[in-house]
């Protein structure tokens, strides 16, 4: 059950008199790292999700401030009422985002969505405060080119944290070396991009009006076909929405040939979360773009 200092702090926050006027609890499943709950006050619905304050400091707040970034860009998300501590715990708060059934054209609609989104720049690579992808901390220190930020913050770190931990063997390193001393070769030369930054199918909802939600970003400026990648990763998406997303904005040729390359950061978080098969893909992936066969 969600902890009874939280809920006192809830009810102050949503201006209850009390913590019992907060009804219908339920929990909600579908997550791995924290506990999530959705409530109602009166005749709102509300979505809290918590954790102990020493496990994932600024996780919530992080993910906060990640919301009203993509907000500000014009993208649906669910409304931030608060975040905060109570005892040994943190939290998020947010207006439930009621399900609907998908609208026909809600992959287009993504798709224009995305490319809107990819519009907005930066004067950097990175240009947010840290935060996460997952359980894992997530470094966006400022790089003026994308190939010194995919290989310093995205690739390096987990790289040499996954080895340390005998997920990967030791001649990996080796392979990003020569990875590294060619990314100015494959990657093109594109401004900073805002971000997702972790967009999985489970990270889209669909709204009441059948349109996309957006939720859980990790978000920086970027490479913009790392999202485009990341869809590509684990499926549940239809491809309608790429077309869509090509009207607006265009890709620059040799886009089928990098998805692989920018799916390298996510395949190394999941190995240092999960390991396993997740090795194999990001060796095979490693080795190939490192030009060893």
């Amino acid at each position: 059950m969600i902890p009874e200092v939280i809920v006192r702090d809830l009810a102050s926050r949503i201006g209850a008199v009390s913590a019992t006027e907060l009804t219908n609890w339920q929990a909600v499943s579908g997550g791995s790292i924290n506990q999530a709950w959705q409530f109602r006050y009166r005749s709102h619905g509300f979505f809290v999700k918590f954790n102990h304050a020493a496990r994932y400091p600024g996780m919530f707040e992080a993910e906060a401030d990640g919301l009203k970034r993509l907000q500000s860009a014009g993208i649906r998300v669910p409304e931030v009422i608060a975040f905060g501590s109570s005892g040994a715990f943190t939290w998020l708060l947010q207006r439930l985002i009621v399900s609907g059934r998908r609208a026909v054209d809600f992959e287009e609609h993504f798709g224009r969505l995305l490319a809107s989104l990819h519009r907005h720049s930066a004067d950097g690579f990175g240009h947010v405060p840290d935060n996460w992808i997952g359980s894992l901390p997530q470094r966006n220190a400022n790089c003026d080119r994308w190939t010194d930020f995919f290989r310093e913050q995205r690739i390096d770190p987990l790289l040499r944290e996954a080895i340390s931990l005998k997920l990967l063997p030791p001649d990996a390193a080796q392979y990003a070396e020569r990875l590294f001393s060619n990314l100015e070769n494959l990657f093109p030369s594109e401004p900073p991009a805002l971000l997702h930054g972790d967009l999985w199918s489970g990270n889209r909802m669909t709204g009441e009006d059948g349109l996309p939600v957006w939720i859980d970003p990790a978000v920086y400026y970027g490479f913009r076909e790392m999202d485009l990648a990341m869809t590509r990763l684990f499926g549940g998406f239809d491809r309608r929405w790429e077309d869509a997303y090509r009207e607006i904005y265009p890709l620059t040729p040799g886009f089928e040939e990098r998805v692989e390359l920018c799916n390298l950061y996510p395949l190394l978080v999941h190995v240092v979360l999960f390991g396993g098969g997740y090795a194999d893909d990001f060796l095979r992936c490693l080795r190939y773009y490192s030009g060893v066969k």
